[in-house]
């Protein structure tokens, strides 16, 4: 009977331990690296200034990752203040 209680606390505890499924995360930017024919591709980018900081200097340019399914970036909205004096 004790071994069967060991038994079964060693099988519960052991579904603690069992990784949990991981999905690869898309970015809507992608990096172009210029090359002779095969400059390399980096998909990593949240906005199009982040992967033109990365291109800049190095070469290559920037486009929209075709497998992106998010949602679409949207830009920063400034308020005008006015002030009445």
């Amino acid at each position: 009977m004790r071994s069967i209680l060991i038994a079964s606390a060693v099988l519960a505890a052991s579904g603690f331990f069992v990784p949990s499924t991981s999905y690869a995360q898309t970015y809507p930017w992608c990096a172009q690296y210029s090359g002779d024919g095969d400059g390399g591709r980096n998909c990593g980018f949240t906005t199009y200034a982040q992967c033109m900081a990365t291109v800049s200097g190095i070469g290559g340019f920037c486009e929209r990752n075709s497998f992106y399914t998010g949602r679409e970036e949207q830009g920063r909205r400034h308020r005008r203040v006015v002030r009445e004096d």
